[in-house]
């Protein structure tokens, strides 16, 4: 009988081994891309999920033929540490961080000193009669239906750049503080509004 060497002998045994392992390989990515249970997220999925500092729903910018107006919607932050916006712009117009407060028993609108806030794990609302993006001087209308690109800077010095849709708004009106806008006091009816419309 002749005699096989210790090689030999070892390399069915290793074969099998290999066979088996790649049998149990491409079970496991079979069962990924078609089993029943769900495949993990890759990396670059669930970062494009949210690619911005914020998540912004909602975005749109009241309609103006000329003078002001401002942007709203829903800021989002998912984060686990605070965020905050202290500047705004877009290519048609100046802009600047507005609030609404009370003075002499009168709403009225001026610039939101130390930025925007946006917690974590929370979210803030722009609306008429609240916080918002003024644009101050527009440079050509904005008509229902354009969408205008704004950019916000954030205290980190990061900015993400969201676009909104202009839509008609009517509501109620605000006056500016007094050395705030045009002239101390000036109505604020060629831009922003107090409350959405009913």
């Amino acid at each position: 009988m002749p005699r096989t060497s210790v090689a030999a002998r070892r390399r069915p045994a290793f074969l099998l081994a290999a066979a088996t392992a790649l049998l149990a390989a491409g079970a496991v990515a079979c069962g990924q891309s078609g089993g029943s249970s769900a495949p993990e997220p890759s990396a670059s999925a669930s970062g494009d999920a949210d690619a911005g500092v914020l998540g912004i729903r909602d975005p749109w910018v009241k309609a103006a033929d000329e003078g002001m107006t401002a942007a709203f919607g829903t800021l989002v932050n998912d984060g686990d540490a605070d965020v905050t916006i202290t500047a705004a712009a877009t290519d048609m117009s100046p802009m600047e961080l507005h609030e609404m407060t009370m003075k002499d028993g009168t709403t009225v609108m001026q610039p939101k000193h130390g930025g925007i806030l946006v917690r974590a794990h929370s979210s803030t609302v722009l609306q008429p009669g609240g916080d918002h993006l003024m644009l101050m001087d527009l440079t050509r209308p904005v008509k229902a239906g354009d969408e205008l690109t704004v950019t916000l800077t954030f205290a980190d010095g990061r900015t993400q750049a969201f676009r909104a849709v202009a839509k008609p708004f009517a509501g109620a009106q605000e006056s500016y503080a007094p050395g705030h806008g045009d002239t101390p006091g000036a109505s604020a009816t060629r831009g922003t509004s107090a409350s959405p419309a009913a």
